[in-house]
C-alpha cells in the first residue's frame, strides 16, 4: 500500500487560511510563533521599504546565526573586492620542480585558496589533471610530491565548531590547498541482509558497519500536531540514513546508518583532516597514470610557528620560480552563488580566508578584521554582531535581528547589491529553500539565506507581499526543543504577512 506523504499538504494549509483584516504583522507574528511552545527563543525584524519595522520582537537579542553567517562573508568579499578585474586569478593552484632530498625533483603543489579545484574525471575547468599532464611532460621521475598549504596559517578547524562534525562533509578540514570540497566519496549498495562497498577511492580505510533493512509498506501518522494548524505531521517510516563516524586525525572510517534493501547506490561524502595531504596523493595517483617514477612519497605542509623561518624561506623561493603549470579558477561570483545558494561551508572559510589574505596573513581573525570593517561601514553596533567563522558552523556568532536586517537594506544601496541578492536561494525554487515555500504566496518571491545547526534555525533575506512591495526581514530561532519544528513556523508568519500586507 502507498500512502502519500502529507507534509506539503501542511505547508499548503498554513499558506491558505485566511488572515483576520485586524491582524497587524506584529499580531501575525506572535500568534504563529506562539506555537513552538515553551523554550524556543525567537528573534524577529520584518521592515517595509519605507524602513519601518512591522515586526519587532527581541530586535537587539544576539543570536547564533548558523549558516545566515555566509550572508557577511560573500558581501564583505563583494564589498572588497569590486572593481578588481580578476579576482579569481589570485587563487590559482600552481605545480613547480625544485631540489628536495631525492637525486629526482621534488614536486610542489602549492595551494593559494580555490575552493573549486577538481580531480573528477570529467572535469572541464579548474582541474589536477592539467598539472599532472604539464609535470609528465617535462619529467619521469620525481622525488616526493609535496602538497603546500601554508599561504594561510594552520587553521582547518574554527573556533566554536562541534568537534562530531569533522568527519563530515559539514566540518571538513579548511587549508589553502584543496581538492574535490576536501570531500571523499564512497558509494555502497544494499545485498541480501547486508551491505557492500561498490567504490572507495582508497584514501581511507573504510569498516563498514551499515545495517540493511527491509522497506515496510504501512505509514503509521503522528497523532495531530497543533503546531500546524490541526493537519497531520509528516508520516513516520524507516529510511536510508547513512553516516561516517571516524576519529579526528585517523584515516579509519566506519560507515555507519540505516540502508533500505531496495534502495539504489548511496553515496556517502566524508570529511578530509588534512586536505593538503590528500591533494598530494591524489597527484601522486595521477602521475603514476602517467608513467611518472618515484623515488619519495606523497606529503603535506602547512604553516606552523615553530618553523616559520624555515617555512618563509621555502614559500619566497617556490614564488621567485616559475612555476611548471597553473590551473584557470572560474569567477569568482560562482563561487558566491555555490556558497550562498547551497550553503557550502568550506567554500565560505576559503573566502574569509582570502579576504584575510589581502590585509593580513589570511588568518580567521584577519578575515573578520574585513567583516567588521563592512559590518561598521553598515552602520551596525558594537554589540549587534560578533563572529568567529565565515560559515557559520561555530556556535561562538551572534547577530541581532535588526543589525541584520539593518546590513541588508545597506547592500541594496551598493553598486554589487542586486548581483549578492542573485547568490541567495529563491522560495520553491532553488538551493536550500527549493523545498519550502512551494505552492505559497511566497514562491518565486522569497530571496533568503538559510541557517541550521544543533537547535538553532535562521532565515534572512528580501519577501515580496501581496501588495507588490519589499519587505527586509531576519529571523532567528535558538535553542529550539526537540520536535518544535521553527522553520515551519517562521515560515507560516512571513506567508502571512505576506498576504496581510
Amino acid at each position: 500500500m502507498r500512502i502519500v506523504p502529507i507534509a506539503a499538504l501542511a505547508v499548503l494549509t498554513f499558506a491558505s487560511a485566511p488572515v483576520s483584516a485586524q491582524e497587524t504583522p506584529q499580531q501575525i507574528a506572535q500568534s504563529v510563533l506562539a506555537g513552538a511552545g515553551p523554550g524556543t527563543r525567537f528573534g524577529v525584524v520584518v521592515m517595509d521599504d519605507q524602513g519601518r519595522e512591522v515586526v519587532s520582537i527581541d530586535p537587539e537579542g544576539r543570536y547564533i546565526p548558523a549558516s545566515n553567517t555566509k550572508l557577511f562573508t560573500t558581501a564583505a568579499a563583494f564589498w572588497k573586492l569590486e572593481g578588481n578585474e580578476r579576482p579569481d586569478q589570485a587563487s590559482r593552484t600552481s605545480v613547480y620542480l625544485v631540489r628536495g632530498r631525492h637525486k629526482a625533483a621534488d614536486v610542489v603543489l602549492y595551494g593559494r585558496g580555490d575552493a573549486r579545484l577538481s580531480s573528477a574525471p570529467d572535469c572541464k575547468v579548474d582541474c589536477l589533471s592539467t598539472l599532472a599532464d604539464a609535470i609528465a611532460a617535462k619529467t619521469k621521475v620525481v622525488g616526493d610530491v609535496i602538497g603546500d598549504a601554508t599561504m594561510f596559517p594552520d587553521e582547518r578547524w574554527s573556533p566554536g565548531m562541534s568537534w562530531n562534525n569533522i568527519p563530515t562533509r559539514s566540518g571538513t578540514g579548511i587549508a589553502a590547498l584543496t581538492l574535490d570540497d576536501n570531500e571523499e566519496v564512497l558509494t555502497v549498495a544494499p545485498t541480501q541482509g547486508n551491505s557492500v562497498i561498490i567504490a572507495n577511492p582508497g584514501y581511507f580505510r573504510a569498516v563498514n558497519d551499515i545495517e540493511v533493512k527491509p522497506e515496510i509498506e504501512e505509514m503509521a501518522y503522528a497523532s495531530l500536531d497543533p503546531k500546524v494548524n490541526g493537519q497531520p505531521a509528516p508520516p513516520v517510516t524507516n529510511r536510508t540514513s547513512l553516516e561516517p563516524v571516524r576519529m579526528p586525525g585517523s584515516k579509519v572510517l566506519y560507515l555507519t546508518g540505516t540502508l533500505l534493501e531496495k534502495s539504489e547506490p548511496q553515496k556517502i561524502r566524508a570529511g578530509v583532516d588534512d586536505p593538503a595531504d590528500r591533494a598530494a596523493w591524489k597527484l601522486a595517483k595521477m602521475l603514476a597514470e602517467r608513467g611518472v617514477k618515484f623515488q619519495g612519497k606523497a606529503l603535506s605542509r602547512y604553516a606552523q610557528s615553530n618553523n616559520a623561518k624555515e617555512q618563509a624561506v621555502e614559500e619566497a623561493s617556490l614564488l621567485i620560480s616559475e612555476p611548471v603549470a597553473e590551473t584557470e579558477p572560474g569567477p569568482l561570483e560562482e563561487d558566491f552563488r555555490i556558497i550562498n545558494k547551497d550553503s557550502q561551508n568550506l567554500h565560505a572559510e576559503l573566502l574569509l580566508r582570502r579576504l584575510g589574505r589581502i590585509e593580513g596573513t589570511g588568518s580567521i581573525a584577519d578575515g573578520q578584521k574585513v567583516v567588521t570593517a563592512m559590518l561598521t561601514a553598515a552602520g551596525l553596533k558594537p554589540h549587534q554582531f560578533s563572529f568567529s567563522d565565515g560559515s557559520g558552523m561555530s556556535t561562538y556568532n551572534r547577530i541581532a535581528p535588526r543589525g541584520a536586517v539593518t546590513f541588508l537594506r545597506w547592500t541594496q544601496q551598493q553598486p554589487w547589491g542586486a548581483k549578492f541578492r542573485e547568490t541567495l536561494p529563491i522560495g520553491g525554487v532553488d538551493g536550500t529553500l527549493a523545498g519550502r515555500f512551494r505552492g505559497t504566496a511566497l514562491q518565486g518571491r522569497i530571496f533568503a539565506k538559510t541557517g541550521t545547526i544543533n537547535a538553532t534555525n535562521a532565515l534572512a533575506g528580501w519577501f515580496t507581499a501581496k501588495s507588490g512591495r519589499t519587505y527586509t526581514f531576519a529571523a532567528y530561532a535558538n535553542d529550539v526543543p526537540a520536535g518544535v519544528s521553527a522553520n515551519r513556523l517562521v515560515d507560516a508568519m512571513l506567508v502571512k504577512i505576506a498576504e496581510s500586507q
